[in-house]
């Protein structure tokens, strides 16, 4: 029988920390991989369900495998292991598959806005600094993040994301203008101010430190690069440059 206190210990740790909406972390699905782990069985094919379970809740991936992170620590068990976290991602890939399309304005992988989103913010920053007699680049520069290390697995790409998405919102707060270009590169809208040198430092050894401590730092470059980009003359100009990042 599934000791009680164990899935609390999970879901007080959780609620605590990760967890966003605490009424809504119960499912059976949690039983499972705990009932897993407590008997030395192999937690797999309970983690890939669990997965599905939170993408079809609607749970974003990254709170998904903070979660998870948050099971081994209450038990006191290092990990997860990749195998755990490669289930987890690919039952939740495959419940978004299964998810009509629609148009919206967050990337349901990285938590972040969708590259199309942080294009209208872009044009916004160019009309506002035409209208200033400015130019773009005087008051704004794009801050450049590079964790690509080659691999292709789509559960990988989905972790990574995660990790990097979560690191970002930690480092400048909800409502900054950051979104995914695809294949392990970010970028950001941020002001040109004194900080700006040393935020990117800090996002770098965040970056590292978060990746280490969910165990997916073979999924990020290491160490990661982190630049900052001046905006060009030209919104033509910048269109260029976000294909060319984007590779």
């Amino acid at each position: 029988m599934l000791p009680v206190h164990a899935r609390e210990q999970w879901r007080s740790a959780s609620a605590a920390s990760v967890w966003l909406r605490p009424d809504d972390w119960y499912h059976p699905a949690v039983d499972a991989v705990l009932e897993a782990l407590l008997a030395g069985a192999d937690p797999v094919p309970a983690a890939g369900r669990l997965g599905e379970v939170r993408s079809e809740c609607g749970v974003g991936i990254g709170e998904s495998i903070d979660d998870l992170a948050c099971l081994y620590r209450s038990l006191r068990l290092e990990g997860p292991s990749l195998d755990v976290v490669r289930a987890l991602c690919d039952g939740w890939a495959a419940a978004q598959d299964a998810v009509p399309v629609n148009a919206q304005c967050v990337d349901p992988e990285t938590g972040l806005p969708t590259v199309e989103y942080l294009r209208v913010r872009l044009a916004e920053t160019y009309g506002v600094a035409a209208r200033r007699g400015e130019r773009a680049g005087d008051r704004h520069a794009l801050l450049v993040v590079d964790v690509a290390v080659g691999m292709r697995d789509p559960w990988a790409r989905i972790a990574r994301s995660a990790v990097v998405g979560q690191a970002l919102v930690q480092s400048y707060g909800d409502g900054q203008p950051m979104a995914s270009l695809g294949e392990g590169v970010f970028l950001l809208l941020v002001e040109r101010d004194a900080e700006l040198g040393t935020r990117a430092t800090a996002l770098r050894d965040r970056l590292t430190s978060h990746a280490r401590r969910l165990g997916v730092e073979t999924l990020v470059r290491q160490p990661p690069r982190v630049w900052v980009e001046s905006l060009p003359p030209t919104h033509a100009r910048l269109v260029e440059l976000l294909s060319h990042l984007a590779r």
